[in-house]
């Protein structure tokens, strides 16, 4: 594992941060989940395009172009030596004083950790995982805004708890009018005559970046997607069901509240899209070593 913190590589035992960041004391910050396939980060332009994305709208500066942030990620993932991995992004408020109020905190931090991750076992996505619906809802927009990717994560921490405490791994939480939104740390799709629908963005999803490749895979196979207000009647009686995420990738769903959906297993689309979603793996994305330039050390205005 390396980590880079504001400009500088580090092991894992010599990264540190103080505890007066305002990202761990009050969630003050913004992060992007991202992967690498054969020395490949995967769509990382999309990813560093919604971090700053995310930034902007929480008032938060980066303190470095978007160039440079490219050429951070790259040379953390170059540098912890992995051919297939994940890699954490993370951009902090910066370290500031006791209280939410932030102007005491005078420069915001940038953090890369270059891992492996493993999120679910192999045989989840041959035979597919079974799952539920829980009590906590979805943040609404008036709230934090579940289209933002903050470090303000505690409403999918008890999901998942709920899910766990359950016996599942996974879980898929509803709107505060009780429609589907999203799993604890996916997307939801499904398919229903064949074509493929997703909740909408009102209902208070993140915008993935697996799922925008998944709609743009189904629009070359010429299969309809629609963005739609599901209910778990839409997914009870669903033909096919998955997951989408940066971790995750696509993962089929064969049982939602102990109903079967379709056939009881992975259906045919599904599979196709899994297959579709790998071989883009291992041409799409910023090739580590070659692109990458030294990273530039952080600055105060974008």
């Amino acid at each position: 594992m390396k980590i880079y913190i504001n400009g500088t590589i580090y092991d894992e035992p010599d990264a540190k941060i103080s505890v007066l960041d305002h990202g761990l004391l009050y969630g003050d910050g913004v992060f992007e989940g991202i992967r690498f396939y054969n020395n490949r980060v995967f769509k990382l332009v999309e990813h560093i395009d919604r971090l700053y994305e995310s930034a902007h709208a929480i008032l938060l500066d980066v303190p470095m172009s978007k160039q440079a942030m490219t050429a951070a990620v790259v040379n953390t993932v170059a540098a912890d030596g992995k051919r297939d991995g994940y890699v954490r992004l993370i951009v902090t408020r910066g370290v500031g004083k006791l209280g939410l109020n932030p102007h005491h905190c005078e420069q915001p931090q940038v953090i890369i950790i270059a891992d492996s991750i493993t999120l679910y076992p192999e045989d989840l996505y041959r035979n597919g995982m079974d799952i539920i619906t829980i009590p906590t809802r979805r943040n609404v927009h008036e709230a934090v805004n579940p289209r933002l990717k903050s470090l303000n994560y505690l409403n999918n921490v008890l999901a998942k708890i709920e899910a766990l405490n359950c016996g599942y791994s996974e879980a898929i939480m509803l709107t505060a009018e009780g429609y589907v939104a999203e799993a604890t740390g996916d997307n939801v799709f499904l398919v229903k005559r064949g074509a493929l629908k997703t909740p909408s963005t009102d209902m208070g999803i993140l915008e993935g970046v697996t799922r925008q490749a998944v709609i743009t895979l189904a629009a070359e196979r010429r299969l309809p997607v629609a963005e739609a207000r599901l209910t778990r009647h839409d997914l009870y009686t669903a033909d096919e069901c998955f997951l989408t995420g940066t971790a995750a990738e696509i993962i089929p769903v064969i049982k939602i509240d102990g109903r079967a959906i379709g056939s009881g297993a992975p259906g045919p689309i599904t599979l196709d899209l899994i297959k579709a979603f790998r071989k883009l793996t291992e041409v799409d994305g910023v090739e580590v070593g070659t692109a990458a330039r030294p990273a530039q050390p952080p600055r105060t205005t974008q």
